[in-house]
């Protein structure tokens, strides 16, 4: 393929209800979006899940438009690149920035896939069709609302409640959780709040059985957290320092986690996680995908890839509506009753792009041309 331009825009989506993680509370989102076109006027779409401050990571929405603009953009236009798989070599001379090249790099495999016409999630080498969701709670006011929430998705059909925790919001909040809802499929994530000094609070969540207990020491440490599963019961997920293939491995061999979380985003997109989910699947380590509040061209994404065999535990994969009065694609993503999505037939994402949507929200642009 031959890429003859690349559009970025920058769209605000206001949220339906504030996200609150250890991190903070998100009330909207800065989102870049990626267009690439070919020779024969073909299209893809991708998106950068960074955050609109550098607190998940490094990356964040300034950073990620700059670094797309001046250096990744300008490495792929006009190239003749062999295939959308080869797409992630082309930008391999420059370190990081792995959720600014994802945007490129999804968005060619859309390009490519739709000029096969075949789904994406196909071509990517998916073969479960229907795929099992999970949601994903923020921090709340209150517990009570806390319940409330709880028991709308669980009311929707959603197969795993994923309820943030904090120092000021983890064993409590659990015990009322499990004394209220009883045995549901449930697990924490602490997003990096705790440290190896936290051990007898972290051990004292064995008691609650929980599904895994996701990220809860630094965001770049695979050595502690295999400390710190060897002193617990409760499997420990592995999230934000799993960027590569690499860490993948080390992170296995040091048995720093049972599981892992693969965000198509933070890895660099779909080829680098079909290569992780070779790894994990080989390895016996199951993987699903994590959620980045992303807008539907990059929950489609996800969509895609959590179509592969080792993705086996139900992903933040969830419906449009919980995030977005109006989502940038149509029709929006929606959630069975049983807590599945089944996975477009179309060609490449499957979902139309709303360009009158995208252009309401549009708060600025960049064209780079061959």
């Amino acid at each position: 393929m031959q890429i003859k331009k690349i559009e970025l825009i920058e769209i605000n989506l206001p949220l339906v209800h504030f996200f609150e993680t250890s991190f903070g509370r998100t009330y909207e989102r800065r989102i870049i979006l990626a267009r690439v076109e070919d020779a024969n006027g073909n299209e893809g779409w991708g998106e950068a899940t960074c955050g609109e401050t550098p607190s998940y990571c490094e990356e964040w929405t300034e950073s990620a438009w700059t670094v797309l603009e001046k250096i990744l953009a300008p490495l792929v236009v006009g190239r003749t690149i062999e295939s959308a798989a080869k797409v992630w070599d082309a930008m391999k001379q420059i370190r990081g920035n792995r959720m600014a090249k994802s945007a490129i790099e999804t968005a060619c495999w859309d390009l490519e896939a739709k000029s096969l016409n075949v789904p994406l999630w196909r071509h990517l080498g998916g073969v479960n069709q229907e795929i099992s969701c999970g949601v994903s709670i923020g921090i709340q006011d209150s517990v009570e609302q806390l319940f409330e929430k709880i028991q709308t998705e669980l009311d929707a059909g959603y197969q795993r409640i994923k309820i943030k925790i904090a120092p000021h919001w983890d064993y409590d909040v659990i015990k009322r959780v499990r004394e209220h809802f009883g045995d549901i499929t449930l697990m924490g994530d602490a997003n990096s709040a705790y440290t190896l000094a936290d051990i007898d609070k972290l051990k004292s969540l064995d008691e609650f059985d929980l599904m895994m207990l996701e990220q809860p020491l630094a965001y770049d440490d695979i050595v502690d957290h295999a400390k710190l599963q060897r002193e617990i019961k409760t499997p420990i997920c592995l999230d934000e320092p799993i960027r590569s293939p690499d860490d993948a491995r080390k992170a296995i061999e040091l048995k720093s986690g049972k599981i892992i979380n693969l965000k198509n985003g933070r890895v660099g997109g779909h080829t680098q996680s079909k290569e992780i989910e070779q790894i994990c699947r080989e390895a016996g380590v199951p993987v699903w995908c994590g959620g980045m509040l992303e807008s539907g061209i990059g929950r489609a994404h996800n969509i895609a890839i959590s179509t592969l065999a080792g993705y086996t535990m139900p992903g933040d994969v969830s419906a449009s509506k919980r995030y977005w009065a109006e989502d940038i694609i149509a029709p929006e993503v929606e959630v069975s009753k049983n807590g599945t999505i089944i996975a477009p037939e179309n060609g490449g994402i499957g979902f139309e792009v709303k360009r009158d949507r995208i252009n309401e929200l549009t708060v600025r642009k960049a064209k780079i041309s061959f």
